[in-house]
């Protein structure tokens, strides 16, 4: 079910929220829960006004998921006339003042918030755990998932817990460490995986579960190299599949199509954007124009663009890759092979063939992107086994769960990919679910943050088998983004800056 409330509470997260450097410089409007909250719908109000603002341009419309795209070896600049701070992102040679990073930086704040201050809201209501504590977990698993993304892309950072009464505080904010902050998150999607519901009202996947928090802890604990918890979090996960309705699709094709999203059950937890309802910057989503062809009948941007060599290199027997690429347009007119593109190359099409009510290229999309997934879910468990106690019936049973399903090619059954070899050894079954992962969770926003945990810069963009070589790839620095030089200036607490900016 959408929730058209996202949009109606936008004024309210407008005067609720904002940004550090927002709070220094102009605290003005600032409500305080006290003053604001007299009933749980209230809370509800800010919880669903931070879900707006994560379903805005500067995070999941646009800015935030290029700048994971492009900073990862399967999606390129197609375009090189676009901006100059998106091409620095690509390659590996951005400054602190790249105007991608400065722009979701502050909008990740305003969600954590106005998570902030509903948690605080809804623990002024005086109401009994049982009626009260399902809202506090949602607020914290926003929170949640907000730093786990912040956390993985700059380190050390702000983290803040608590409602902001005082403007004149966030002057002297300094860092937490990395291990301090993901202490804390595991923290709240312990608290809520108590809480929240087995499944939402109306089975709405973009509002979290018991399962999403179960999930998110398994994922936070593979990033943390904590093997036998994220194997333990997935493992409940896919013992209660039944209980939090989760499967996989028949038709991997199913999941990009955005008419199907709001009965997809492979769903754990997505980000929502409204088809053709655009209200300033929030649920303006911007990714079919960034990925969509060049051609003037078509009106797209060009700009996440994949290398010739992520295409090649696919098997064309997988079914995945079919659904994930645009490699002949069929106009009208004239059906154009990828060779007569603008940018010639073969582009994503995840994003941009099934939009759903949408206006022109594709923007304002019905899609609700997926931030987690239960493939992913069983990704997790084969990863955490193999690394446990090397592969065994149970892990390759998870990654022959997936690749069954990408040999159901709508609904006419291929022979590829075959069932994974049973005859592995440790090392090389964890390099096949690594390949696996790029695979089947392709230009999901996802293979950035296994180069990083896994340390893999070096292999996939100076190794001789690289999709997209970047010969600026430095491991020193380029694991973490630099601190907005902005946000320094105007709090010097949040100095020194990560290293090599």
């Amino acid at each position: 079910m959408k929730k058209l409330v996202y949009i109606f509470v936008i004024a309210f997260v407008s005067n609720l929220t904002f940004s550090c450097a927002d709070l220094a410089e102009n605290p003005v409007g600032l409500l305080s829960p006290e003053g604001f909250y007299k009933s749980k719908k209230d809370v509800e109000s800010a919880i669903f006004g931070a879900y707006g603002s994560i379903a805005s341009e500067p995070l999941f419309g646009r800015q935030f998921l290029s700048a994971l795209m492009l900073r990862s070896d399967m999606v390129d600049i197609g375009n090189r006339g676009t901006s100059a701070e998106r091409i620095q992102v690509n390659d590996f040679t951005m400054d602190a003042s790249n105007g991608m990073v400065a722009r979701f930086w502050p909008i990740w704040f305003q969600v954590i918030s106005a998570a902030n201050s509903a948690e605080a809201g809804a623990k002024s209501l005086g109401l009994s755990e049982n009626e009260i504590n399902p809202l506090i977990g949602e607020a914290k698993f926003i929170r949640a998932f907000s730093y786990f993304h912040l956390v993985r892309c700059f380190g050390a950072l702000p983290y803040l817990d608590s409602f902001v009464s005082d403007p004149e505080s966030v002057k002297t904010v300094g860092k937490t460490s990395e291990e301090e902050i993901y202490k804390k998150l595991i923290t709240d999607l312990e608290f809520a995986k108590q809480w929240l519901p087995d499944k939402q009202v109306g089975d709405v996947r973009s509002r979290p579960s018991k399962g999403a928090a179960a999930a998110y802890l398994a994922s936070i604990y593979m990033t943390l190299g904590n093997y036998q918890k994220a194997y333990a979090e997935a493992k409940y996960v896919i013992d209660n599949k039944d209980k939090f309705g989760y499967r996989l699709e028949a038709d991997y094709q199913d999941l990009f199509v955005a008419t199907k999203a709001d009965v997809i059950k492979e769903t754990i937890f997505a980000v929502d954007f409204l088809g053709n309802i655009n209200s300033g910057s929030f649920n303006d989503d911007l990714m079919g124009p960034m990925v969509g062809n060049r051609l003037p009948e078509v009106g797209g941007f060009g700009v996440l663009v994949p290398s010739l060599k992520v295409y090649s290199t696919w098997d064309s027997r997988d079914y995945r890759k079919k659904v994930s690429f645009q490699d002949t347009l069929v106009l009208p007119t004239k059906v154009v092979p990828y060779t007569g593109f603008p940018d010639p190359r073969p582009h994503i099409d995840k994003w941009r063939r099934f939009p759903g009510n949408a206006g022109a290229g594709a923007r304002y999309s019905d899609f609700n992107y997926n931030d987690m997934r239960y493939a992913e879910v069983l990704l997790i468990a084969a990863e955490a086994i193999g690394e446990l106690s090397g592969p065994n019936e149970e892990a390759y049973g998870y990654l022959n769960q997936i690749r069954s399903r990408a040999r159901n090619a709508a609904g006419k059954l291929r022979t590829f990919p075959e069932n994974v070899p049973t005859n592995l050894n440790k090392a090389d079954f964890i390099n096949l679910v690594l390949e696996e992962r790029r695979l089947e969770l392709a230009f999901e926003f996802k293979r950035w943050y296994d180069i990083k945990r896994r340390k893999l810069g070096d292999v996939v963009f100076k190794g001789p088998n690289s999709l997209e070589p970047r010969s600026a790839f430095d491991a020193s620095r380029d694991y973490l983004m630099p601190i907005p030089s902005t946000e320094i200036a105007i709090n010097p607490n949040l100095g020194p800056q990560n290293p090599g900016y």
